[in-house]
């Protein structure tokens, strides 16, 4: 029985987000780190390191390799990491001379997870901006109509819908911001060789480095970010931030379409086995416990930040553990938060 609600076979129907999924698939994570590998033989051949035939030759190997995800697991197992039985099947297929020298398990685990990241914020920032223009609709709909203001759950003075919603729609602009810094931070090639100073490159690091960037599309670095895990740990807070706003939304709602206040009625809600009339808000309650989960998730994610020395085994594999069902539960909110606003009927005091 799968152990996770994201991809368990009846949960998922709540849970699940398929196309944050596929970004987080063991088979494109392992093309993220083959991407890496052949982008790394290609970079040390222009620099003299390998010898440039040798090193295309292993690149277009790489490119094409048929990688023994059992094999892998049964590494990963022994060693902590799943490259050092990566690496043993490519030399099997390519160059040994000419394949991963001077690079660690952590280049290749850390640029992948990186290159996944992109894909993630390019999703994430696709469905606020779509979630925005809803909640535009829904303003611009509903927007005049009253509403009673509500402070600490008490009626408090009479406003309008478009009050509420503003409180609604706002943050996405700021989260959109921020994702675009974070993205700076994080969207970066990890490079440090055995002890993070990239001694095995010599004088050709800072070559290396650029050419790997420039070949995966990222940032090249003076120095290697291994153990300074700040960028990741801000951008896990970001998604608890972009959770919590959306939870903030479905706590309204849920409120809003209690029994006795009725001031929304929303299409397609949940029944009851037991109590036919009841129509339960399931996808505005599913905004706040994806909201708490984040929550609770980021703080492991604060202490990952403190890796020892030059690597770190025990916080780097917790990222491991956390920041995927992080993405997830950012990207299942999202995903619900647009269905929600979409099935929005009416917004409102009652007549």
């Amino acid at each position: 029985m799968s152990l996770s609600v994201f991809d368990h076979p009846w949960l998922s129907g709540l849970f699940g987000d398929p196309e944050m999924a596929a970004i987080l698939a063991p088979e494109r994570q392992m093309a993220h780190m083959l991407a890496f590998e052949a982008a790394w033989s290609r970079a040390c051949g222009k620099a003299g390191l390998f010898d440039a035939a040798k090193a295309e030759e292993a690149a277009l190997a790489i490119e094409t390799a048929q990688i023994d995800l059992a094999d892998i697991a049964t590494g990963m197992a022994q060693d902590g990491v799943p490259i050092p039985r990566l690496v043993k099947q490519l030399k099997a297929i390519a160059p040994a001379e000419a394949l991963h020298k001077g690079a660690t398990s952590q280049d290749v685990v850390d640029t992948a997870m990186i290159l996944s990241l992109r894909e993630a914020s390019f999703l994430i920032a696709g469905r606020l901006m779509e979630l925005e223009t809803h909640l535009k609709a829904v303003e611009a709909r509903f927007g005049d109509a009253p509403l009673m203001g509500r402070t600490r759950m008490q009626a408090a003075t009479e406003m309008t819908v478009r009050d509420r919603v503003l409180a609604w729609r706002l943050p996405i602009a700021d989260h959109l911001k921020t994702l675009d810094q974070k993205r700076a931070d994080v969207e970066k090639v990890q490079i440090g060789g055995a002890s993070g100073d990239r001694k095995a490159l010599g004088d050709k690091a800072d070559f290396v480095v650029a050419e790997v960037a420039k070949t995966l599309g990222l940032a090249p670095t003076d120095k290697t970010w291994q153990t300074m895990r700040h960028g990741i740990a801000g951008y896990a807070s970001f998604l608890s931030l972009v959770t919590g706003s959306l939870g903030k939304i479905g706590q309204d709602i849920a409120l809003m379409a209690q029994q006795g206040i009725e001031t929304v009625s929303i299409s397609g809600a949940g029944g009851s086995s037991a109590m036919p009339h009841k129509q339960n808000p399931v996808s505005a309650e599913l905004l706040v416990t994806l909201a708490r989960f984040n929550a609770t998730q980021v703080s492991a994610m604060h202490h990952a930040v403190v890796h020892e020395q030059e690597r770190s085994g025990a916080a780097w594999s917790l990222e491991w553990m956390v920041l995927p069902q992080m993405l997830m539960a950012t990207g299942r909110s999202l995903s619900m938060a647009i269905e929600l606003i979409q099935n929005i009927q009416r917004l409102g005091d009652p007549a």
